[in-house]
């Protein structure tokens, strides 16, 4: 009785077969985008409409951080994904890598299908509290997929023409900050909400650097909409901004923290 035959499948023949699909899977994707240009007046469109949704929405497309005693602030990854979803012809990939015991790792591609060009960010994250002990599974898990978050951000906004991405950012600034209901009513908001992270009326002052929370305005209340937004996406922590001693590992509680500040109809005076 004859014995019956194997077939052996060269690793280096799979590998090209897989390389050619993906290939010819992108250069039906070029194709198609070419096929359907993208327009920048409806892109931008697109993204004011999502952008003015609500102004919790708005609140969270941008940033603002302290480093060195300079002010740093910018688009967020909530605007990244805005853009992402309104601009087409977008092909993106985002991974965490690795870590090596005190960061972890992401890294994320964009392909401008249409103008054929691709844009790849790293990123790293830290996985110690400042004891130098290392974050648990759970907690690194969160944290790179903070820094992939960040990465796509970053890959995102270097992918799409700046002259957009400040005209939305701009937008999303003031949209947060405008409406009719009262200043002090807005800052009453900030203070409950910032209690409950542990942080006191006195350090939100601190922080914007006014001596009272009657002397807050809507540029100080857009910075401190700014610094939630901060944490939410994993840039910095609670304990960084307000040095309040609380934990790093405790700081995805303030992932929730936009829904509770309700800036429905913020304004810029009283």
């Amino acid at each position: 009785m004859a014995e019956p035959t194997v077939d052996i499948i060269d690793p280096d023949v799979e590998v090209k077969q897989v390389a050619i699909v993906h290939n010819a899977e992108i250069d039906a994707q070029i194709s198609t985008a070419k096929q359907y240009p993208r327009s920048s007046a409806r892109f931008v469109e697109a993204a004011r409409t999502i952008i003015q949704f609500d102004q919790e929405t708005a609140a969270s497309c941008f940033y603002v951080l302290k480093r060195g005693g300079k002010q740093i602030e910018g688009p967020s990854v909530r605007l990244a994904e805005v853009i992402l979803s309104s601009y087409q012809n977008l092909r993106v990939a985002t991974e965490v890598l690795n870590d090596d015991g005190r960061f972890v790792y992401a890294r994320a591609a964009v392909h401008d299908l249409e103008n054929n060009v691709a844009f790849e960010c790293t990123t790293k994250r830290r996985i110690t509290n400042r004891d130098g002990k290392t974050y648990n599974d759970d907690m690194i898990q969160t944290t790179g997929n903070a820094a992939a978050s960040i990465a796509l951000r970053n890959a995102v906004l270097r992918a799409v023409p700046g002259v957009f991405v400040q005209k939305l950012y701009q937008e999303a600034r003031q949209f947060a900050i405008g409406g009719s209901e009262p200043l002090s009513v807005r800052r009453q908001k900030l203070v409950d909400t910032f209690s409950k992270l542990g942080v006191g009326p006195e350090q939100v002052c601190a922080f914007v650097e006014r001596s009272s929370i009657d002397e807050v305005t809507p540029d100080d209340l857009a910075d401190l909409i700014g610094v939630y937004t901060a944490i939410k996406d994993g840039m910095t922590t609670v304990d960084q901004c307000f040095g309040t001693g609380a934990s790093e590992e405790q700081v995805p509680v303030a992932k929730s923290i936009l829904n509770a500040l309700k800036l429905q109809e913020a304004q810029a005076s009283e």
